[in-house]
């Protein structure tokens, strides 16, 4: 009998689980694969997006707040999860741009921030990791400290001799970056949007993006998981002090991002078996292993 198959997903704050890769978890956890979302903060110095909750109340207590909306969430998706326990960097604003808090993640050495993670790698036992690439997906430093933490847990957790303390060695197989974004999928969602006679909410995103890098030949992992979009959409609404329902995310109907853009996309970026690209699978090369381990 093979394997039970395993996939962790690393993420910077509570949210960023229901926003990159929701529907890809939902629909593995369906299939029965175990899923632990890893999140390293707890979100403390996230803004306040849903207007009808930015209130003295609870800008008092969002670090509880917040990790009830992930409870939420995790419920949601069908997920387990765990928290790191670094405190939230926030995003520097200004010319120049303040100093980071002290303590926070960002202002961490990498090393000993892998430490609880690897811990975390040892004891659930990935086969497949997904974080952020090397720029967090956006330039928040708290997801680029993410993919820094991350890529060093992946190296690390394998090997006996780092961190021998932390649990018997385990080495996941395959590690990807969450593309969220890119040109291709951008357009499809603005054509279809235009040509159903709506108002496209991406016309200014798109007139940005003229002079900015795509990410879209990048990608080397689709994975189809539309019917798990509305999944998604619920646990990304749980996470009701970040996200206005009534906002940018949720202009697109739910019909039309099924249609327009069925899957959610992948860089595979390291891998210990062999699995052709492009491909459709997290697990591909994966499920012929797994049961040998």
């Amino acid at each position: 009998m093979a394997e039970q198959l395993r996939l962790m997903a690393v993420h910077a704050h509570p949210d960023d689980e229901s926003s990159k890769g929701a529907a890809t978890m939902a629909k593995y956890v369906a299939e029965g694969v175990d899923v632990l979302v890893v999140t390293c903060t707890g979100g403390e110095r996230g803004s306040v997006l849903n207007p009808k909750l930015d209130r003295p109340d609870v800008w008092a207590n969002i670090a509880e707040i917040r990790r009830a909306e992930m409870d939420a969430a995790r419920a949601i998706l069908g997920v387990d999860q765990a928290w790191l326990g670094f405190v939230d960097s926030g995003l520097p604003e200004g010319d120049p741009l303040p100093p980071l808090p002290e303590g926070c993640f960002a202002l961490q050495d990498v090393e000993v921030a892998a430490g609880p993670l690897v811990r975390l790698m040892r004891e659930f036992r990935p086969h497949v990791v997904t974080t952020y690439d090397e720029e967090g997906g956006y330039p928040h430093p708290d997801h680029i400290m993410c993919h820094k933490v991350t890529m060093a847990a992946f190296e690390a957790a394998g090997d006996p001799e780092r961190y021998p303390e932390l649990g018997a060695p385990w080495q996941p197989l395959k590690l990807y970056y969450d593309i969220g974004f890119s040109k291709g999928k951008i357009m499809a969602l603005h054509e279809g949007m235009l040509a159903a006679g709506l108002e496209s909410p991406y016309e200014e995103w798109l007139k940005r993006w003229e002079d900015r890098p795509d990410k879209g030949p990048r990608i080397t992992t689709r994975v189809e998981c539309a019917d798990y979009f509305t999944v998604r959409a619920d646990a990304l609404r749980a996470h009701a002090t970040q996200v206005d329902p009534d906002g940018f995310w949720f202009q697109v109907p739910m019909e039309l991002q099924q249609r327009a853009w069925p899957t959610e996309d992948y860089e595979l970026a390291r891998s210990m078996v062999d699995s052709p690209l492009p491909e459709s699978d997290l697990f591909a090369g994966v499920r012929e292993t797994a049961h040998a381990r």
